[in-house]
């Protein structure tokens, strides 16, 4: 049995975190918060800090910077797991080293681990493409996937919610 999969997509600090784990606290199950973000200096030390102390107790975290699909996979049926977020992890595959393509085939192959994982799946992205293009050819590959990325897991999702100022708009 398949489980279900949202995606939440919005601006920074637009509420989609926040938004993603009240559509989770109220689904039975094991809750899982899978975090892509990686302390690379204090002050995102710090956010990671505060963002474990807001979800409580209640919430087992687990930081994956590359293998999404791979670890939704290993949780098995049964939980309700939050993804946060598809941006950062974009931007570790790129920093890693990989292609579009390969960018693109890990998304299909997350957008597939999402539908067949066996539990309820909310995964949480950030919309950089509603500004101006960007002005170097490394931030234009990242808008552009970033885009992509988005556009297939909206595509594979069940519920789609858009945040902007903290209000969620139902897409899908």
């Amino acid at each position: 049995m398949a489980g279900r999969s949202s995606f939440v997509i919005g601006g920074a600090r637009s509420g989609k975190s926040a938004f993603a784990l009240g559509l989770a606290s109220g689904l039975p199950g094991r809750k899982v918060y899978i975090a892509t973000a990686e302390a690379l200096d204090p002050e995102m030390d710090e956010r990671i800090r505060r963002h474990r102390e807001e979800r409580g107790a209640q919430w087992e975290s687990i930081e994956e910077k590359m293998d999404l699909s791979e670890r939704v996979e290993s949780l098995g049926p049964g939980c309700v797991i939050v993804v946060d977020c598809l941006t950062l992890w974009i931007t570790n595959l790129l920093t890693a080293g990989l292609s579009d393509g390969e960018i693109l085939d890990a998304t299909g192959a997350l957008a597939g681990a999402c539908k067949e994982s066996g539990s309820a799946v909310i995964v949480v992205s950030n919309e950089v493409g509603l500004g101006i293009v960007p002005e170097n050819a490394l931030a234009r590959r990242f808008r552009d996937l970033s885009g992509a990325v988005n556009k297939e897991m909206a595509s594979a999702a069940e519920e789609v919610w858009f945040l902007a100022a903290g209000l969620p708009l139902r897409m899908k």
